[in-house]
């Protein structure tokens, strides 16, 4: 239900409130909210990320819950963003009833499929931690997935991410809300990605990540190969 929330409040589409809808109130004041809520989304998805911080967390709840647990902060962290963001209204492009309009439309939901199919061609059920409830409902161990290179990973190592930026960044009309929550989004991510996520990759999966690393590029096909 949130990932599909979030489709309607980034493309204000068939939801109450999206990332444009609203009164605007002060500038300064909707800036800083909208700062805030998107650092407790970032602090929330990097720290409970951490193999450090899940080596303590484990001890405070199930192993088998972990993973499901990060995902429902997540959801968390997102709703916040959903009910409480500050709209700001004011037009930086649009371009609406052209045909960038109708490509821009296109790429949207591409991005959005990006994602989904993305999850499946892992383990979609291991990604959101429903493998790991139900074996441990089995009374068995939930077996992980191992280093998987199939299908959209072949063409950049983290195709969720690349869904997320293209439907982000793919808006007929972009507002200065909308640019500022895509201009974070991204710097999160890439930020998240290559420096955090990337090193917990490595330590785990070790030379064969950095061969993957090599040959194929983060993002974008093709660009950034060997970062």
């Amino acid at each position: 239900m949130t990932f599909l929330y979030s489709i309607g409040f980034v493309g204000n589409v068939l939801v109450p409130k999206s990332i444009d809808s609203g009164a605007q109130g002060p500038v300064g004041v909707s800036l800083m909210i909208n700062l805030v809520l998107l650092s407790v989304f970032a602090l929330q998805h990097s720290i409970m990320a951490r193999p450090a911080f899940k080596r303590v967390w484990i001890k405070v709840i199930p192993k088998s819950a972990e993973r499901s647990t990060y995902i429902l902060m997540t959801c968390v962290a997102l709703v916040l963003i959903f009910v409480f963001w500050q709209p700001l209204p004011a037009v930086v492009w649009d371009v609406s009833n052209t045909v960038l309009d109708t490509a821009l439309t296109v790429l949207f939901w591409i991005g959005w499929l990006v994602v989904l199919a993305s999850t499946f061609m892992i383990d979609h059920f291991d990604l959101f931690g429903l493998k790991q409830i139900y074996a441990n409902l089995k009374l068995r161990e939930a077996t992980r997935p191992g280093f998987i290179k199939t299908g959209l990973y072949r063409l950049v190592r983290h195709p969720i991410m690349t869904g997320f930026l293209v439907a982000f960044w793919a808006a007929p009309t972009m507002t200065q809300g909308h640019l500022l929550f895509t201009l974070v989004t991204t710097g999160y991510i890439v930020v998240a990605v290559l420096h955090l996520e990337e090193k917990d990759l490595i330590a785990e999966i070790g030379d064969e990540y950095r061969t993957y690393q090599r040959e194929v590029p983060a993002f974008i096909p093709g660009i950034g190969r060997g970062r």
